[in-house]
């Protein structure tokens, strides 16, 4: 397959120009199945389940989860001009001009509500025509077909009448495979980040309401306030021969870095830390801003930098902000446009301690979950650049 896109790329020269009219065997909206009267007349819509989904592109737009529109078995049949099939293309025609997605297999019959043109070919590769809709140059044409005004319109004669170009049969075919292949790759990566951040999410509830207990542990934990495990750092450095780090170089929930800031420019004041302080971000804390650093630094902007004492691991104390208890004191905030953690609420709560051996194991546990997410992101972005590189070269 890696092959064959490759000779793909090489035969690009020989795609020809056609119309979009051409391309595509139907071309078609809701309108086109009767007068507005007759519309009004013979079709009936409902929010309770009946026989056919009446698909509107607010069902694309929340990935088909719902709340739908129905409609019963007479309004179906009469619609019959627009009548999807799983692998249709669906285009926004007023308003958000220009968007499109691909049905997928429901699970009853569905046909298509106003505000939206169908796509069907049943010559070309339907994924490879889906990814060429989205390309630059077909995103302008459309744009230049495009009607302004309070709502942009287009509509599917001016369409039809666009031209682009498109490979033989046997290339959009294969291209259309290989892309298929890659998305499924990129989404179920994606389905597998989520599954480890929610059973980290599990992990955290359970080890810290005590409920799961790693073997040869039984003792309760002591109960200790957050300003006798700490000290605040509050010292402050402009010293730009050191990194700094901003909200804005965390990647949010997963406590890393998105870049090197050891390349950035930045002169600003910040507060100084050290290897193995915790940074969290105070403003808007529901954005989980944190870092647990292996450099000096400086923390600009709305950080705490917290420095464990003796009674605690720095390594167990990074996990602790992460808790579902100190996130719920941690969003008990000041303020409504820019809320912020409220130190003197968090440092006065209690937070369960076990023992040093035990907060060890803890650490390690999430430690490895942490670099199997870490690693697992790493191949999605892989995947999500070589869909781009392909793509810039394919539909050039």
């Amino acid at each position: 397959m890696v092959v064959d896109v490759f000779e793909a790329l090489l035969a690009r020269n020989a795609w020809e120009k056609r119309k979009l009219g051409e391309i595509f065997n139907v071309v078609t909206d809701y309108v086109a199945n009767g007068s507005f009267k007759s519309l009004r007349q013979r079709v009936s819509t409902y929010s309770n389940p009946n026989f056919a989904y009446m698909i509107r592109l607010q069902d694309a737009s929340n990935n088909w989860k719902g709340p739908w529109l129905y409609t019963d078995q007479q309004s179906y049949s009469f619609l019959a001009k627009t009548k999807l099939n799983p692998g249709d293309i669906l285009m926004s025609n007023v308003g958000s001009v220009g968007k499109f997605f691909l049905v997928p297999d429901l699970d009853r019959p569905m046909t298509l509500a106003p505000n939206a043109i169908l796509l069907r070919s049943m010559t070309y590769s339907t994924y490879f025509l889906f990814q060429l809709l989205q390309t630059s140059s077909m995103t302008e044409s459309i744009n230049e077909k495009t009607t302004p005004g309070v709502q942009q319109k287009i509509n599917k004669t001016d369409l039809k009448k666009i031209i682009t170009n498109v490979p033989t049969l046997n290339e959009s075919s294969m291209v259309g495979q290989m892309l298929s292949l890659l998305d499924n790759l990129i989404a179920a990566t994606q389905d597998k980040i989520d599954a480890l951040e929610q059973a980290k999410k599990a992990l955290l509830q359970r080890l810290f309401d005590q409920s799961w207990r790693f073997k040869g542990y039984s003792d309760p934990w002591e109960k200790r306030k957050f300003k006798d495990l700490v000290v605040r750092v509050n010292k402050t450095s402009d010293d730009s021969t050191i990194p700094s780090v901003e909200f804005e170089d965390i990647i949010s929930k997963q406590g890393r870095l998105n870049k090197d800031v050891r390349l950035k420019i930045n002169s600003k004041q910040g507060i100084y830390f050290e290897p193995q302080d915790v940074l969290f971000g105070k403003l808007r804390p529901y954005l989980q801003n944190w870092l647990f650093p292996s450099f000096y630094g400086r923390a600009v902007g709305d950080f705490w930098v917290l420095r464990a004492n003796s009674s605690v691991l720095s390594e167990y104390l990074f996990v602790l902000i992460q808790s579902p208890r100190f996130q719920i004191v941690a969003n008990i905030s000041s303020g409504t446009k820019m809320p912020r953690s409220d130190w003197n609420t968090v440092s006065n709560t209690s937070f369960p301690i076990p023992v040093q051996s035990e907060q060890r194991k803890i650490w390690q546990l999430f430690n490895v979950l942490d670099n199997l997410i870490a690693a697992t992101q790493s191949r999605l972005s892989s995947l999500e650049l070589l869909k781009k590189s392909l793509l810039q070269d394919l539909f050039i």
